[in-house]
């Protein structure tokens, strides 16, 4: 029963860098493992869509001109105002107000353009009509934007 005792011989220097490169070979793995590995379908889902601006629908916001009710009306998809249009005009209202059809059609068309309501001008001759109308379409966008509160509806509410 011979036994022979063997003798190993280790280094403290080499133990030290073994064991660094060990622990940075694991770093590095799980650095990979944390770049490749893809993400939720939720979180990838919620960067691919944009939240809706709007609501789709119609909105109205009426304005009363010498007792008579004039209809701004709006229509909006979830990006993009589509069309902007005065409904219920009357003849006396264009008759006692000749600047307002021009005055709206300038502002539609500048608001279609520009899908904002940012930078609108309008000329000083027919500053207090464009501020009027301006106002109604800003009350209509503002019932078309989404509540905070509401989760996605299917169905719009338009007044």
């Amino acid at each position: 029963m011979s036994s022979k005792t063997k003798i190993v011989v280790l280094h403290l220097k080499e133990l030290i860098y073994t064991g660094i490169f060990a622990l940075l070979g694991i770093l590095f793995i799980i650095l990979i493992i944390i770049m490749f590995v893809p993400r939720d379908k939720k979180e990838n889902a919620s960067i691919e869509t944009p939240a809706a601006t709007y609501v789709p629908g119609v909105y109205t916001t009426s304005l009363i001109l010498n007792d008579n009710a004039v209809d701004v009306e709006v229509t909006v998809d979830e990006n993009n105002i589509n069309d902007i249009r005065i409904v219920n005009l009357d003849e006396a209202v264009t008759t006692m107000f000749p600047l307002l059809e021009p005055s709206f059609d300038e502002l539609a068309n500048q608001i279609l353009k520009s899908q904002s309501l940012e930078g609108i001008t309008y000329a000083d001759d027919n500053k207090y009509t464009s501020m009027v109308l301006l106002n109604a379409i800003k009350t209509s966008l503002g019932k078309a934007a989404p509540s905070p509160s509401e989760g996605p509806s299917p169905s719009p509410s338009p007044t």
